[in-house]
């Protein structure tokens, strides 16, 4: 069983260690240059060139073809794949992973579409790569990513809407208010759709953090033992704090925190702090 991929999904290196997991970029355009991101763009190079673009970079998609090329080398090796990505509510690319395993006769592809992004995105490949180390079927597997997916719950919170918003991730008129008012939003990824959902908003971003742990602490009750992950883009010390606030309600069993992907952070710029997390005894064992 070979593991699938995109660099939507933020993974530590510690995550993944013993494990093989094979990725396709996404893009980036900046000033019509295209970067590929985790490939030749850090999140630091990204973000200094983002502050410096004349127009708002641009973000897209691997192609079928990019895709079926993957698949079609894989297969020389294992034709048993499995490919996790980001929502589909999020972007095209389970559509473009679909297109091109339809044109891979000789590989037996199973798409796995996470309805999340980012760290969520991340633990589901983590588990698929443990699993399939482990030996499991790929009917086992897809069972503990349903665990993962059920399990698991993202919220974050950014400083600016103003990718966003170009992006068209979140309503216009909507996203233009609150920017104009310069109030800072709680976003939760829900998982019908895998889109984004507006759950409160704040004055201040410090408030915004600290109103994020506090859903956390309602949703859980106070010392539930607790998987979790903070991702920011360039922003350590919002990171920081809301690990320390969440600290002090849960036991919590901390995964690296680090930079969010650079085609992430190209819809919502620098300032986000966003929060991964579970309950121990919800989330799969591998």
């Amino acid at each position: 069983m070979q593991i699938v991929t995109d660099y939507a999904a933020d993974i530590s290196t510690e995550q993944l260690e013993g494990v093989e997991v094979h990725y396709l970029p996404l893009t980036i355009t900046i000033d019509g240059k295209l970067y590929r991101s985790g490939v030749d763009i850090t999140p630091d190079e990204f973000y200094d060139l983002q502050a410096k673009a004349k127009e708002i970079p641009t973000t897209s998609q691997p192609s079928p073809g990019d895709f079926a090329n993957l698949y079609r080398n894989l297969a020389k090796k294992d034709p048993d794949i499995l490919s996790i990505h980001i929502s589909s509510g999020l972007s095209g690319t389970v559509n473009a992973a679909r297109l091109g395993a339809s044109a891979v006769s000789e590989a037996n592809v199973e798409i796995y579409d996470t309805k999340t992004l980012s760290g969520a995105q991340g633990w589901h490949v983590e588990v698929a790569a443990k699993a399939a180390r482990q030996g499991l079927d790929k009917s086992r597997i897809l069972s503990l990513l349903k665990q993962v997916t059920e399990a698991t719950e993202t919220l974050f919170t950014l400083s600016t809407l103003k990718y966003l918003i170009h992006g068209g991730r979140i309503s216009h008129l909507k996203g233009l208010l609150a920017s104009v008012l310069n109030i800072k939003p709680i976003i939760h990824v829900e998982k019908t759709g895998g889109t984004y959902v507006n759950r409160a908003q704040a004055r201040t971003i410090t408030r915004a953090i600290d109103a994020m742990s506090d859903m956390v602490a309602s949703a859980h009750p106070p010392h539930t033992a607790m998987r979790m992950q903070i991702l920011h883009s360039q922003f350590p010390e919002g990171a920081a704090r809301l690990q320390e606030r969440l600290d002090k309600i849960f036991e919590c069993t901390w995964l690296p925190s680090g930079p969010i992907a650079p085609v992430l952070g190209a819809h919502t710029g620098r300032g986000l702090v966003g929060i991964v997390f579970a309950p121990e005894v919800l989330f799969p064992q591998v």
